[in-house]
């Protein structure tokens, strides 16, 4: 996380008014509308340029016509003296934490390695983007390193050779079959008559690009935009402070650092060693105290296997009390009576309630209410590494992950076989997995999975209500999606309908998608340009 400028003084500048600092990989914004935020982030997910740079490039210009919305020379905000007072005095007399959610931040965290991303983008009372697989091809090199991290932990260790070598290989291999995958895609999916070259070849290079994921190892570096109130970050930092991993605790510094820039009175219990030092220290002994208990009770146990996606509990009545939950806002009559007439009725009686509470669903993004959360499925998933990252930022779901490792094997999409690529891909896995397994002997465990390469396959749990698998399950499985999460997700879909029996519920998900996609960008890249020209 070492300091770093690559702009020049002019640039850096005209860079000062609106961003903390311009030479750390950690940084917030100021002095500029929600919209300009909110718009440079989207950007910024889907661009390799580092989040100031796309400011420079794309937005600078009109946002200097204007000028700041607050004149940056002045020593403070209108009004921010005032206002840091009354939050010092509510925090330090009265307590009431959520005064800190009136307060947001727009951060951004560069560089950080795909294991950091997953612990920034797990708290759910916060927003996420984060710099995509699918759009951005991971060629670049800075100071003639590929775009990974080297954990500090490895300083001075005789294996960093080893990690550095396979690691090298891994982006090498992923960099030299890009123009190959394409080259074979195109082969294989002929441009149709009436799609542009643009959209043609959109779709062509997300395809290749979706394909060879597998071979970045977790510990590919990324860029997440986040925006999140006090009270969310203050959670983020306690628990980032406690972790066992270097990068994160140095990343949390970082955070905070920038974070006191903008709203400090948000952030003076964090690093206090009676306050929010204890909450690091609770959650430190109590992940060592959990890891040493699931270490002795499964002791001799061998782990059995099991499906991609298993149902591991529902409830067998969840249609019942969610007919029962749709009668209750219009009725008058207490719950517990509600949920024994609708015990009394036939599955069809209760189906038509369902039916009628939902409506005519028009759209994919008309939900119904929240009668839905009252009945929810836990699925345990053993899938790539590469479709966990999409599925964990589903943060209203209660999502929890092993270790990443190369116990459960990787999955090797069969387009890497049928281009030529497979004794390649083969190889980086191989190679990746001997590193990994020398850390683990030299006691570094949480260090080994940076060595991990996306196609490995990770064992996580999602739990949710109804109301929420809808979301999910209709999202991602739509055609544009990767084939890994669609594949995911559409078991779902048949798990809740047959294997807990809410075909009612199962069916109030119209828009879930069954579909077998070739090229899966190809209809969403049509209808962009669509947009465009209309």
């Amino acid at each position: 996380m070492n300091g770093h400028s690559e702009f020049s003084p002019e640039e850096a500048a005209a860079l000062q008014p609106y961003f903390t600092n311009v030479d750390q990989p950690v940084f917030a914004l100021t002095n500029l509308p929600e919209t300009v935020k909110g718009a440079l982030f989207a950007r910024y997910s889907r661009s390799a340029k580092s989040l100031r740079r796309l400011f420079l490039d794309e937005f600078f210009e009109q946002i200097s016509a204007v000028g700041p919305e607050i004149d940056p020379a002045k020593s403070a905000d209108v009004g921010a003296g005032r206002a840091e007072t009354l939050y010092m005095k509510i925090f330090n007399e009265y307590g009431d934490d959520s005064v800190a959610q009136l307060g947001g931040v727009h951060l951004a965290c560069e560089d950080v390695s795909n294991l950091l991303t997953k612990v920034l983008e797990r708290g759910r009372l916060a927003a996420y983007l984060e710099q995509s697989t699918r759009y951005v091809p991971y060629t670049q090199r800075r100071h003639d390193m590929w775009r990974y991290l080297v954990p500090a932990e490895l300083d001075g260790h005789p294996i960093r050779a080893d990690y550095v070598a396979a690691l090298d290989l891994a982006f090498e291999t992923y960099a030299r079959w890009i123009e190959p995958m394409r080259q074979w895609f195109e082969a294989r999916h002929p441009k149709a008559s009436g799609d542009s070259d643009f959209v043609y070849k959109s779709a062509i290079r997300a395809k290749a690009l979706d394909t060879l994921r597998g071979l970045l190892p977790a510990a590919t570096r990324s860029n997440v935009g986040i925006y999140g109130t006090g009270q969310a970050y203050e959670a983020l930092l306690l628990r980032m402070r406690a972790h066992p991993l270097l990068e994160m605790r140095t990343c949390a510094d970082l955070m905070l650092t920038e974070l006191r820039k903008v709203v400090p009175a948000f952030f003076t219990r964090v690093d206090q060693p009676d306050r929010g030092g204890r909450w690091s220290t609770y959650f430190a002994d109590t992940r060592h105290a959990a890891a040493d208990m699931a270490d002795r009770v499964t002791a001799g146990e061998t782990t059995e296997s099991r499906p991609e996606v298993v149902l591991s509990d529902f409830d067998p009545d969840g249609e019942i009390k969610v007919a029962a939950a749709a009668l209750y806002t219009s009725s008058s009559l207490p719950d517990d009576q509600l949920m024994a007439l609708a015990r009394r009725m036939s599955v069809q009686e209760r189906a038509a309630i369902l039916s009628a509470y939902i409506g005519d669903r028009s759209n994919r993004r008309h939900k119904p209410g929240r009668a839905f959360e009252r009945t929810s499925y836990r699925f345990d998933v053993l899938t790539d590494y590469g479709a966990f990252r999409d599925l964990q930022r589903h943060l209203l779901c209660t999502i929890d992950w092993q270790s990443l490792s190369v116990a459960h094997g990787y999955t090797l999409p069969e387009a890497i076989v049928e281009a030529g690529a497979e004794e390649d891909f083969r190889r980086v896995m191989s190679t990746c997995a001997q590193v990994h397994d020398g850390l683990i002997v030299a006691g570094l465990s949480e260090v080994a999975q940076y060595s991990v390469p996306m196609a490995y396959r990770v064992r996580f749990v999602m739990d949710m209500n109804a109301r929420e698998a809808m979301h999910v399950i209709e999202l991602r499985t739509a055609p544009q999606g990767h084939p890994a999460y669609r594949r995911v997700c559409q078991q779902m879909h048949t798990l809740i309908a047959e294997r807990a029996g809410h075909q009612a519920i199962a069916a109030s998900m119209k828009y879930a998608d069954h579909s077998v996609v070739e090229l899966e960008r190809l209809q969403a890249e049509r209808r962009l340009e669509a947009k465009r020209r209309g």
